[in-house]
């Protein structure tokens, strides 16, 4: 029995004698029964860790008053971006606590704008979230996709856009797509997969998603397979319908591998073929628009960085692309079509930066932004002279901006009102060197007149991966740290997109621990500036960020007080077997590659856990109904953690029910946790509240 034991009554966890043999390496699985998250066991387990977990935080005086300073924060009107179809604009609102947005529609930006679908209707208690939408050009009708509980399987229906009545058309076993409609709004393309078995549909790996075409008014039965691959079990397919209606265009993905094909399909022409236009994993291609033959892109061949080029479809050969765009030293992340001109976001140093160029990549200007954080929006058609645009930053809720193509002006179209000054924070981005010499940025956030004392609680989030970039955002979760007097740092780690491919590829497969050396580097950096010290400092991160928080407080747990990772991909040897896991592979390798396993098993949390250390005090969550990261890697790295702590702080797992990995997660449930996870560093990191 370890000394945390005395103090905390873990719920035990029966081991079992499962040993893997890996290229001749011999790796025990002792509690492999957590993978099967229906059975009596595993449910008992589920809620016996619950009732510790939960027991430890009713304890914490400060919770209640945490819930209602949240509660009160977060009771302010959100607006998304609105967006044009037909002579309709769309838009959602959240008057503040709703669990879900509510979609509406309106005529005119200053007329009465009418409910189209309020999710909130849709269940009792907010898990049923609106997961995609779909509208014809003409604006009249709306094929959306819903979500039970926060799966990625989505159910799509078809409303119409006057009326709000749903028609009879209802589409099943649907993941990774949205929908993309014909102009004649006769129909829509889409991608499904097979129908899974029923009781193990949270786990199964999914493999042979199909593209298909449904037509108004027909069963889902009747849909017009348009493109499979039998010989390809991993390739997945994104179709979309070009603004003139001529083409629709299929790009092939495979994993989350950002290189990706290109296909197209003239649907001037009832018997085209799918043309294969691009036909190498060899970079990453997305489709901007087309000028007739001519197909717009931004990609990054022999460009890390990205840059736009034209292919004419009559004339393929890439001898013959030509190059509009070249690239710059900012990253190019995205570029639509406006007002017959391009508009480019870059990101410099993780911060947004918008260009506009003319059609032969002549520059015409810059988008003036507010200050230094994160822009987003300037969507629409190709000759629409207004647009709309989001910008935020740490301390700046979201501010919604009208923006002229011609005049180049912005103005304010909808601004918050949150019950904040923020006036009294500071945003700040430093650069610091990382084990091999690397500089890497980091966000620090703080109150003003902050005492670099070396006491602060602070909170280091990161994430180092995908191609992801984390720039600033605004977050009322946030805000009540930084309330406590807390600090929050974001490192951009290797393995994120901030700096393109080449920063990308400098964390993946092999190269891994490289990420992990950049966020133990900036808590070290933390420290040696006297923002923090060891015994105040908690790590935190989700999904593939609760992977580095795992592999760091295995790596360094004498360096963190707190450690807080969320739905964590934590057995790096077993991941691919589950639901879309095996398309990580090509950003972690495989354990089935004997090149690949030694560097797997070498950070795998779970498998780097020493009997007799002492961790940091860690609250692990997850979601039973995550089927992205199955609750299965946190399950295990719990169990190994509470058998191989060895100190007085607590290990718990925090389990939420009838939620998944994220998304559609309702308001209430989304406050509740950050609640608890506030609580739990207020009590672990002894935080003194005035």
């Amino acid at each position: 029995m370890t000394d945390s034991n005395l103090f905390f009554n873990y719920p035990e966890s029966r081991k079992i004698d499962v040993v893997d043999d890996y290229h001749g390496t011999k790796v025990a699985d002792p509690y492999r029964w957590l993978e099967d998250p229906d059975s009596d066991e595993t449910k008992a387990w589920v809620e016996g860790q619950n009732q510790v977990t939960f027991g430890f935080l009713n304890e914490i005086p400060v919770r209640e008053n945490l819930k209602e300073r949240l509660t009160k924060l977060w009771d302010y009107e959100k607006y998304s971006i609105p967006f044009k179809k037909g002579d309709r604009y769309f838009y959602f609102k959240n008057d503040g606590l709703q669990n879900q947005s509510v979609l509406y529609t309106l005529t005119s930006l200053d007329g009465e704008p009418k409910e189209l679908l309020d999710p909130n209707k849709l269940s009792t208690d907010g898990t049923v979230a609106l997961s995609g939408i779909a509208i014809t050009e003409d604006g009249n009708l709306m094929a959306y996709g819903l979500s039970s509980s926060g799966s990625d399987w989505q159910e799509w229906k078809v409303r119409n856009v006057e009326t709000r009545e749903d028609l009879p058309d209802h589409l099943k076993w649907i993941k990774f797509s949205g929908a993309a409609w014909t102009n004649d709004n006769q129909g829509f393309f889409y991608s499904r997969y097979d129908e899974p078995k029923e009781a193990t549909k949270l786990e199964d790996v999914n493999y042979y998603q199909k593209l298909f075409y449904h037509r108004l008014g027909t069963p889902q039965s009747d849909d017009v397979l348009i493109y499979h691959r039998p010989d390809q079990k991993e390739w997945g397919f994104s179709g979309d319908v070009t603004e003139d209606g001529k083409y629709l265009i299929i790009s092939v993905w495979r994993g989350t591998d950002p290189k990706n094909l290109f296909f197209y399909k003239d649907l001037t022409d009832r018997n085209a073929e799918v043309v294969e236009l691009i036909s190498e994993f060899e970079a990453s291609y997305g489709f901007i628009e087309n000028d007739g033959e001519i197909f717009w892109f931004r990609t990054d061949l022999d460009a890390p960085k990205g840059k736009v080029i034209g292919i004419n479809i009559n004339n393929p050969a890439k001898e013959n692309w030509q190059e509009i765009i070249p690239e710059a030293e900012e990253v190019l992340e995205g570029v639509g079509l406006l007002n017959n001109q391009f508009v480019a976001e870059y990101l410099k140093d993780a911060r947004s930066q918008i260009k506009i160029f003319g059609l032969n990549g002549d520059f015409v200007r810059e988008v003036e932004l507010p200050g230094i954080g994160s822009a987003g929006g300037f969507s629409g058609k190709r000759y629409d002279t207004e647009t709309f645009y989001s910008f935020t930053s740490f301390t700046f809720p979201t501010i919604i901006y009208r923006y002229n193509m011609i005049t180049g002006e912005s103005v304010v179209f909808r601004q918050p009102n949150v019950d904040f000054n923020p006036e009294d924070y500071e945003t700040k981005q430093v650069f610091y060197a990382s084990k091999d010499g690397t500089q890497i940025p980091m966000f620090i956030t703080h109150k003003k007149g902050l005492e670099l004392n070396g006491n602060q609680p602070t909170y280091l989030y990161g994430y180092g991966g995908f191609g992801v970039s984390l720039t600033p955002s605004f977050s009322v979760g946030l805000l009540v740290w930084l309330e406590l007097g807390g600090v929050y740092a974001v490192p951009n780690l290797r393995g994120g997109g901030e700096y393109g491919e080449e920063w990308h590829l400098a964390g993946t497969k092999l190269q891994k621990q490289k990420v992990f050396d950049d966020f133990i580097a900036a808590a070290e950096w933390l420290i040696e500036n006297n923002y923090t010290s060891a015994a105040k400092l908690a790590i935190a991160g989700g999904s593939n960020g609760g992977l580095l928080v795992g592999a760091c407080m295995t790596q360094r747990p004498d360096l963190f007080a707190a450690a807080l990772p969320a739905v964590g991909v934590m057995d790096m040897l077993r991941f691919h077997k589950f639901t879309i896991g095996w398309a990580w592979c090509s950003e972690y390798g495989s354990a089935e590659n004997a090149e690949d396993f030694p560097v797997l098993y070498g950070y795998s949390p779970l498998h780097n856990l020493k009997s007799g250390v002492a961790y940091p005090a860690t609250l692990i969550t997850t979601a039973d109904h995550d089927d992205r990261v199955v609750p299965a890697h946190s399950f295990k790295f719990a169990a190994a953690l509470q058998e191989a702590h060895n100190g007085d702080k607590p290990v718990l797992i925090r389990i939420e029910t009838k939620a998944g990995h994220g998304a559609g997660k309702p308001t209430a449930k989304i406050i509740e946790e950050i609640r608890d996870r506030w609580a739990f560093l207020v009590r672990t990191l002894k935080i003194e509240i005035a």
